[in-house]
């Protein structure tokens, strides 16, 4: 194409590197490694953790400082994670990486972005993605700028206009001349719009933010209350106060749970590289698994993207319009857009050729074509002009119907599967095309899916259609225009849906911004794979539940341990605001918190981390956490309380018992949460269980636990049952409160 424009050649290219107008690297989609060890070292729960610590080597209380050891292995184990997530995704992401086109030394050449420099002719077509401002030199592009102007029309590009960065071509063919690099580019500031990540509604993050938020709110205020009333009022020396307030506030930290959520989802991320399945933002993860609506694009997802002719159909007497030649000499092109359905090519002395949409085209169909449809054939109509035709907002008033072509789509192997496992977890699956709608419905009726019927035409709902009223009434919608497609995700974003969008072209593009999730398969164009969270490298959206299943393993399986974890923070907070009340000091010391930190959080959660629960998410992270861990903090707070006020033994004794008590009730709560058992459940609780123990019964000094006599064991006994008696009381209010709110209809 255009061979009359060379292109630069080698020391044209050495020479401009040498002046600074060469392209940058590459920024990657993840995380720097510093980046890395950073976020997971300067967190506010490791701060006040180190500052605990120093305050304990202050004071000359060394063995309470154990707890140290367990916050510097988790920081270890969440860096080695996410480094290994990261190694497997960079590798992916090179894969997904756009090339640039170029003409150097008179032959057309694919190059990485960052080898581009200045004066570089690009060579365009439909579905790049525009990396550079440059001016056109040769040819002609129909460009979406919307991520720019956030205007969706399309844009004519003749020889000498203006293209920008950031922005993506439609259709056509062009050279363009690159004229700004980097930071001159007219996008400078939106300079990585498309590569950036988008921002992603974590409710995991956002639930880990509001912990940490109340938990600093209140851990200072309290530490020093508790100091003051120990140091002041009961005249405790320094180190005393310092150890006892210490464990109060140690209780209340979450530590393992920030842990175990990264860890968690660098699991599944790790495991979906595994599969060719691209995660560009780690909590996409947690997104798609909360979806309940997934809107197909049709082409290239439910099907395959190849077609094959099925018949050709003359459309009128065949009539001879102009004499034979070898060659007719292109003199004008309008190139076919889905927004417009149709384009042209015009021959100098012989009229023009249009190709389109068959109601576009003809209007009112022959029962020809209708039959193709019915039968699920994608129609296209090859139309003749006698005019050089050049304008691309209407058609020619003569315009004659030579063909109607009717094209057969490949189901893709395994769609059928892949949509009843959408149907059977509850997610809605619509349909969403730019096809005739008998053609769309009876493509996803050869799927399966179940609605194939509830068709709808967008090209028929006027300027102004009722988004959301269609939203409830269709599964499949056709003769829909891009701008259509992100109203359609937006009405059911509005109507209180989880939306995950998937695409392959460059008309895909607003909803793919729109979606909570947005999914693209590796064959489709440049500009839908780097804006999208998710990448389909092997283009097999038969694979989608796999993303699924790994996501809902993800939140399972932490807000299962979360409960777990969340019972120390209540009990720690309630425990001490008594204390505060009573003028008691904290029943517990930090090395005692520790062991219940390694044995009962960490030791279960970790081992189960890998663990299989797809079903599908009911509640929210937080409330059902929360409310799950209620129970049993508020027995041990009782408890506490009852034992506190009482005094049945010597304060040593006393201590004991309570500690004892703490740790049955705890357990009994990795118990419940690993119901029902099975051989790794099993080995877990007993493991958690002789561990704990056995460490009590070798180290008594260093937890400080006292002998335990005959009367201690019975108040063990009887206070570990009353408590559970209590939690089992508590509990079954919970199950009637969310019964209650369920039929309501409340989350």
């Amino acid at each position: 194409m255009y061979e009359y424009l060379t292109g630069l050649t080698t020391r044209d290219v050495e020479e401009r590197r040498m002046r600074g107008e060469g392209g940058a690297p590459q920024a990657r989609i993840t995380k720097s490694r510093g980046k890395i060890i950073g976020n997971n070292l300067f967190t506010l729960f490791n701060f006040l953790n180190f500052l605990i610590a120093a305050l304990l080597f202050a004071v000359g209380a060394y063995s309470n400082m154990l707890f140290i050891a367990i916050i510097i292995l988790n920081i270890v184990i969440g860096i080695a994670q996410e480094l290994k997530a990261k190694k497997l995704v960079d590798e992916l992401s090179i894969l997904n990486r756009p090339s640039v086109r170029v003409r150097r030394n008179e032959k057309e050449v694919s190059i990485a972005l960052e080898e581009i420099v200045k004066d570089d002719l690009m060579i365009l077509s439909g579905g790049d993605q525009i990396v550079n401002d440059g001016v056109i030199a040769a040819g002609e592009l129909e460009v979406n700028e919307s991520l720019l102007t956030g205007e969706s029309d399309a844009i004519i590009k003749n020889v000498n206009d203006a293209l920008f960065s950031g922005s993506f071509v439609i259709s056509g063919k062009a050279l363009a001349r690159v004229t700004h690099m980097g930071n001159e580019n007219y996008a400078a500031k939106l300079a990585n719009e498309v590569r950036r990540e988008k921002k992603v509604q974590s409710e995991l993050l956002g639930s880990m933010k509001k912990v940490t938020r109340f938990t600093s709110f209140l851990i200072i205020p309290l530490g020093i209350l508790l100091f003051l009333e120990a140091f002041f009022l009961r005249q405790a020396p320094a180190d005393t106060a310092v150890v006892s307030s210490a464990a109060a506030l140690l209780g209340m930290l979450p530590k393992g749970l920030v842990l175990l959520i990264s860890v968690s989802l660098a699991a599944g991320v790790i495991r979906l590289a595994k599969m060719k399945i691209l995660v560009q933002n780690i909590y996409s993860l947690e997104t798609l698994a909360h979806v309940d609506t997934l809107c197909l694009d049709k082409t290239g997802t439910i099907t395959d993207g190849n077609l094959t002719v099925s018949r050709v159909i003359p459309m009128a007497e065949q009539k001879a319009h102009f004499q034979p030649r070898d060659v007719y000499r292109p003199v004008h092109k309008i190139p076919f857009s889905s927004k417009r359905k149709w384009g042209c090519v015009s021959f100098e002395d012989a009229g023009s050729i249009f190709i389109g949409a068959p109601e576009i085209l003809m209007g009112v169909l022959p029962q020809n074509l209708v039959y193709e449809m019915d039968h699920g054939r994608r129609v296209v109509v090859i139309a003749y002009s006698g005019r050089l035709w050049d304008n691309s907002f209407k058609l020619p008033p003569d315009l004659y119907p030579l063909y109607g072509v009717a094209l057969e789509d490949h189901i893709r192997q395994g769609a059928a599967q892949t949509l009843e496992f959408f149907d059977k977890e509850g997610v809605d699956v619509k349909v969403i095309s730019g096809d005739h709608m008998k053609t769309v419905s009876m493509i996803a009726r050869r799927a399966g899916l179940h609605r194939w019927k509830d068709a709808v035409d967008m090209s028929l709902q006027g300027e102004l259609p009722d988004y959301d009223q269609l939203c409830r009434d269709y599964a499949i919608f056709a003769r829909v225009t891009p701008g259509q497609k992100q109203e359609l995700v937006k009405a059911l974003k509005r109507q209180g849906h989880q939306v995950a969008m998937t695409g392959d072209g460059v008309n895909d593009l607003l909803a793919l911004r729109e979606a909570d999730c947005s999914i693209a398969v590796a064959d489709g164009s440049d500009a839908s794979r780097q804006i999208s969270q998710v990448v389909l490298l092997d283009s097999d959206f038969t694979h989608l539940p796999q993303v699924v299943m790994e996501g809902r393993k993800v939140i399972h399986n932490v807000t299962r341990t979360a409960q777990v974890f969340f019972i120390k923070t209540i009990y720690s907070v309630l425990v001490s605001l008594f204390c505060l009340l009573t003028n008691q000091a904290f029943p517990f010391i930090p090395i005692q918190i520790t062991l219940v930190d390694a044995c009962i959080e960490a030791w279960p959660s970790f081992l189960t981390i890998l663990e299989s629960n797809t079903s599908r998410i009911r509640r929210r992270f937080l409330p059902a956490a929360i409310s799950g861990a209620a129970p049993f903090g508020v027995a041990v707070t009782v408890m506490i309380m009852i034992m506190s006020l009482a005094q049945p033994f010597p304060q040593p004794q006393l201590q004991t018992v309570m500690y004892l008590m703490l740790v049955v009730i705890s357990m009994t709560a990795v118990v419940k949460s690993c119901w029902p058992m099975n051989p790794l459940r099993i080995f877990i609780c007993v493991t958690m269980i002789g561990g704990t123990f056995f460490a009590l019964a070798i180290l008594p000094s260093l937890f400080e636990i006292s002998a335990v006599t005959g009367p201690m064991l019975a108040a063990t006994c009887a206070g570990s049952a009353l408590s559970l008696l209590a939690v089992i009381v508590l509990w079954g209010v919970r199950c009637y409160i969310l019964q209650r709110r369920s039929e309501k209809g409340d989350e």
